[in-house]
């Protein structure tokens, strides 16, 4: 057998780029990001000055950045993310120390169409609940399956049963065409919203 019958060895970044999945988030949490904190500052008197400021552009303009750096990779053996825009958390989780993953949805979380996975480990402390938690990653309850299915795999080992790889394709693609159509209503709810949002500002500058 020559050189040109051998088997081609797929370098190891690009096996590991196979099995990788990268949670996509729902562009709607900038307006909830930017409505929550504001009308949170408005609730103080001392606060409502710079509620103002912050509806005037401030909280566009943090949201934005906050939700470009917003990463999620969930790899065979640990899950990693990173939010967060001057204090930034990064953590790297192995699936094995994952006891639950939890799905939040409340009423407000509902009205823009976003949820939260909230991931509990093991020695875990009280302190670090907000950072052990996600919101606004597209198909949050899908992802939380695979990061299920993923930590049991490693605790239970087993041969993938005929026919699974072509299984597993079929629901990938159905899971990318709703995917997709969900993002087109996400983004014609994002842009009411933006013309919501710039509406509220034109009426406080009128009014100072």
């Amino acid at each position: 057998m020559n050189a040109s019958q051998l088997p081609a060895i797929e370098p190891a970044a690009e096996l590991a780029n196979k099995t990788l999945v990268k949670a996509e988030f729902n562009p709607l949490i900038r307006p909830y990001l930017v409505i929550k904190i504001g009308c949170t500052l408005a609730l103080t008197i001392i606060g409502i000055p710079l509620a103002i400021i912050w509806f005037l552009g401030v909280g566009q303009w943090w949201a934005k950045h906050y939700f470009d750096k917003l990463e999620c990779e969930l790899g065979e053996r640990s899950l990693r993310f990173r939010k967060g825009i001057l204090v930034q958390v990064e953590k790297t989780i192995p699936l094995e120390n994952i006891q639950d993953v939890t799905f939040l949805e409340g009423p407000i979380l509902k009205r823009f169409h976003l949820s939260t996975l909230k991931f509990e480990t093991a020695g875990q402390s009280q302190g670090q609940a907000n950072d052990m938690q996600l919101t606004g990653i597209i198909d949050a309850n899908a992802f939380r399956q695979q990061i299920l299915r993923r930590r049991e795999a490693l605790k239970y080992p087993t041969h993938a049963a005929p026919g699974a790889s072509v299984m597993q394709s079929a629901v990938e693609s159905e899971q990318a065409a709703s995917a997709k159509q969900s993002r087109d209503e996400q983004t014609a709810i994002l842009k009411a919203i933006q013309v919501r949002l710039d509406e509220i500002a034109t009426m406080m500058q009128d009014k100072r």
